[in-house]
């Protein structure tokens, strides 16, 4: 078996990203918060805009929908930098080990193109990738097919022929490590460094 490329997703596996960091401050009770962040700002009206839908939109969406929280719905994207604790050291590790060896590294990262910048200028591990998808500018969101397709055209660019099954793709969100997996990729589910390690060596990577 032979790996020739690995894909990393970013939040969870690299990027420390959680609501909670903002909003247990905005929200102090945890039974309120849970309701908010489960049925105002959810992770489905997040996607949208991970999907490409303007923030400015999907924020005057929202409001109307929900106008007593308007306050609270409008420091989601105003605050969102703060929702972001750095960087998670293992998942780092991992990539640090990947890249010494020469293995070529690229991302595929749900998330919006108006945010995505932010990332970019203050984590620079970001910039080690040869190529990143972000599902906000390619307006397709992970688990579709057609993202995974999408990272796949722009990694044959650079890897031309290479299959499926020589691919990696490490993912916090067991959906989108099992969509990879579907389509004939080693889809990697992230818990730990150390299990995401461990399941690397077995693919026979220098880990």
């Amino acid at each position: 078996m032979s790996i020739k490329a690995v894909v990393f997703d970013f939040g969870g596996v690299l990027i420390d990203w959680s609501p909670e960091y903002l909003f247990r401050e905005l929200i102090p009770d945890e039974t309120e918060r849970r309701w908010f962040l489960t049925h105002v700002c959810s992770m489905e009206w997040v996607i949208r805009q991970d999907g490409g839908q303007p923030i400015a939109e999907g924020t005057a969406e929202l409001v109307a929908r929900f106008p007593d929280h308007e306050p609270l719905i409008r420091a989601f994207y105003e605050r969102w930098h703060e929702m972001i604790g750095g960087v998670l050291e293992g998942g780092v590790a991992t990539l640090d080990k990947l890249d010494a060896a020469g293995v070529p590294l690229f991302g595929l990262t749900n998330w919006s193109d108006e945010t995505f910048p932010y990332a970019w200028e203050h984590f620079p591990v970001l910039r080690r990738f040869r190529d990143i998808v972000v599902s906000g500018r390619v307006k397709l969101v992970k688990p579709d097919p057609a993202i995974f397709a999408e990272m796949r055209r722009r990694i044959e660019a650079q890897l031309p022929g290479i299959e499926a099954h020589e691919l990696v793709f490490i993912d916090d969100n067991l959906k989108n490590a099992e969509a990879a997996t579907a389509l004939g990729w080693h889809g990697v589910h992230h818990t730990s460094a150390a299990q995401t390690e461990a399941k690397l060596r077995e693919l026979g990577l220098p880990v």
